[in-house]
């Protein structure tokens, strides 16, 4: 009697990997046809020398054009804060449904917490922008609610998480004292979570201040609409300048962030 032989795979999981990776390659091949019907090669062939043309008048930059840039600069520092901030006091109560251990309702008030938080997952920024300045007209208040509403998904998946992941055995005891719902909540939960939310929300502010750097493309205020003026106008000298100025400002906020979190983790 011949011994076993081990093999990595079954034959039917061999099979379906042969089939997961042609299923690979087909929509690979698709996507590929898909984006060759829109495609002028002449222009793709004529790249080289357009970036090398463009480069060319983008350098040096516009210096003499930086105290223009300061209050796009706070503008775009604003939005990201307070966008992050009402972000944050909205995705509070929304975690506290969508958690499985804390939620009042697991039938009705937890899928409709999950909706929310996919909605405004799913919607990019830019969209949410694009939607409020038609409807309340350009300006910094557009920015700082598509920030919020595009925050809100993101903070309440993250919160709701960590306080499903709370030791039970603290709410538990508090629960043993006679306490109710919200005393659990605020000495049991909440402690426990501080910590992470903190950490969750200084993060999310370091990614709004780069959201918040192209909202002024859809006319939602900041360092973005100085960029799309300076782009119409081909004036490059001046793009290169607040290219410059944009990767700064992301360049100090990541730095501010780091210290932060690492501060409080």
């Amino acid at each position: 009697m011949k011994p076993p032989v081990w093999k990595r795979r079954t034959s039917a999981q061999s099979l379906l990997a042969w089939f997961s990776w042609l299923l690979l390659v087909a929509v690979a091949v698709y996507c590929w046809k898909a984006m060759n019907e829109n495609t002028i090669w002449e222009f793709v062939k004529d790249s080289p020398r357009q970036i090398a043309e463009i480069g060319g008048r983008m350098f040096p930059p516009k210096w003499d054009y930086f105290p223009t840039l300061l209050k796009p600069l706070w503008d775009t520092i604003n939005i990201a804060t307070l966008g992050t901030a009402l972000g944050v006091l909205l995705a509070i109560p929304v975690s506290y449904l969508a958690a499985r251990n804390v939620t009042p309702s697991l039938w009705v008030l937890r899928p409709i917490a999950m909706f929310l938080i996919v909605a405004s997952r799913s919607i990019n920024s830019v969209i949410w922008a694009l939607l409020l300045v038609s409807i309340l007209g350009p300006g910094l208040l557009a920015g700082i609610l598509a920030i919020a509403l595009r925050s809100v998904g993101f903070v309440a998946k993250l919160i709701y998480e960590s306080i499903e992941e709370v030791d039970p055995r603290q709410m538990e005891a508090i629960a043993a004292t006679g306490a109710g719902n919200g005393q659990i909540l605020t000495y049991a939960v909440v402690p426990q979570i501080l910590p992470s939310f903190a950490g969750i929300s200084v993060f999310r502010w370091d990614i709004n201040i780069r959201e918040s750097a192209v909202l002024g493309l859809v006319g939602a205020g900041g360092i973005g609409l100085q960029l799309e003026a300076s782009m119409n106008n081909l004036a490059w000298s001046q793009v290169s300048l607040i290219l410059l100025a944009i990767f700064s400002l992301v360049g100090l906020s990541e730095w501010v962030s780091a210290k932060i979190r690492h501060a409080i983790i």
